[in-house]
């Protein structure tokens, strides 16, 4: 029986005798195949274990703690994924044996080959201490792309918010730009000038662009990785591009519970800052064949990971995990969201306006994809981040600007 190892190492591989065998003799086989002494492990079937970052953290998986605890009581079966945490370094399996450069030149050192080629390790901290989402925006987000898109194709969006002294990313809302989503690809048809649009009306509401998020569909659900090759190249991409050392990039995906069910996954990532430093630099290839493997990143040029010379690196080497937690920001999130099936029209903006019109006028327009709609309506686009800023700062929307907007939606 074969089963998937995941540490900060990436994902490898441990043969195991069968669902019978107890965590004392899973430990036993992890230290002889993957080199980690048993009183460096800790194992659980919760992926948050890699998140630990104190002894005190680790207390709380206990789920794999009894030595006698045979893994048929934990429903692992061949192909289940087992979670690692180890203190400590080590050379991951696999690494060649180094040979003297002949008669003709010295011989090179295991150190000397290391200082002429690019070294990728596991990150071990993300810049992010932990990303919070707004419960209405991703509820929103996950909403569409599982009710509507039934997780047939891939969907992405910009998540603007604050990033905070200590490293916190509050996400508040999510723009969708213009795309088209595919079963393993995600084309973004990027418009400029609503882009700028965007970013003035988040600048008025006191936020800025902190991440992205993408959804994984249902047939990428078998696949063995985190992220795809082309997943990895755009994460990394759009990271290269902000400039933003805490943004977040979050995938929502299905996978199936206990019970048999399907539920909802947000996951958070950093891309490592190697990662963004090969991709600025132009090591990734960065066209994919049909017989590639979509676990793995190819190179241009050699580089080591774990003392081994590669040109395709496990995708989760540029991965560096983020908590996540969630709260409740000051914007709504219930008006049309842009650029998906259904476009939004003045009945729209009266519909809405009609819903909320006990609340305070500057309530009633607290959504950024309203805003939106106002900005890219009849030539609003200059006035809609003072709008933004009366919402940022609860101050009364001049009587002016509120008659315009009921005067548009009194014309639907």
């Amino acid at each position: 029986m074969l089963l998937r190892i995941r540490s900060r190492d990436g994902l490898e591989r441990v043969q195991v005798g069968g669902p019978h065998v107890s965590i004392s003799q899973l430990k036993a086989f992890i230290e002889s195949q993957l080199q980690i002494p048993i009183h460096n492990q800790t194992l659980s079937t919760d992926r948050n274990l890699l998140l630990a970052k104190t002894p005190a953290d680790l207390l709380r998986f206990t789920d794999m703690s009894d030595p006698s605890r045979p893994l048929s009581s934990l429903n692992l079966s061949h192909g289940s994924v087992v979670f690692l945490y180890y203190q400590g370094e080590r050379t991951v399996r696999g690494g060649a044996p180094v040979c003297p450069a002949g008669s003709f030149g010295r011989k090179m050192t295991m150190d000397d080959l290391i200082a002429k080629q690019t070294r990728i390790t596991r990150q071990e901290s993300p810049h992010c201490d932990s990303v919070s989402f707004d419960r209405d925006s991703a509820n929103a987000f996950q909403r569409y792309v599982n009710e509507t898109l039934a997780f047939a194709v891939k969907r992405g969006g910009f998540m603007y918010g604050t990033v905070s002294e200590e490293g916190r990313v509050e996400v508040d809302f999510i723009y969708e730009p213009p795309q088209q989503g595919m079963e393993d690809d995600l084309i973004l048809l990027r418009d400029p000038e609503e882009e700028k649009l965007v970013d003035a009306i988040a600048a008025g509401l006191g936020r800025k662009r902190v991440g992205f998020i993408f959804t994984q569909t249902i047939m990428q659900d078998k696949k063995d990785y985190n992220f795809s090759n082309k997943e990895v190249l755009q994460a990394a991409e759009l990271h290269a591009e902000s400039g933003l050392k805490e943004w977040v990039t979050v995938v929502v995906k299905l996978e199936a519970n206990e019970d048999g069910d399907a539920d909802v996954h947000f996951e958070a990532f950093q891309m490592s800052d190697m990662c963004v430093k090969l991709f600025k630099e132009g090591w990734f290839v960065t066209e994919f064949g049909e017989d590639d493997d979509p676990k793995l990143s190819k190179m241009k040029k050699e580089v080591v990971v774990g003392g081994k010379d590669v040109k395709e690196v496990d995708n989760d080497f540029f991965l560096v995990v983020v908590k996540i937690i969630d709260h409740q920001g000051p914007l709504s999130s219930t008006f049309l969201i842009e650029n998906r099936n259904n476009l939004a029209t003045m009945r729209t903006l009266k519909n809405h306006l009609d819903r909320t019109k006990s609340l305070p006028f500057v309530k009633r327009i607290a959504d950024f994809h309203l805003l939106l709609f106002l900005a890219m309506s009849h030539g609003l686009g200059s006035d809609v981040p003072a709008l933004a800023e009366c919402v940022s700062t609860e101050t009364a929307v001049p009587e002016g600007y509120q008659l315009l907007i009921e005067s548009m939606a009194n014309t639907s």
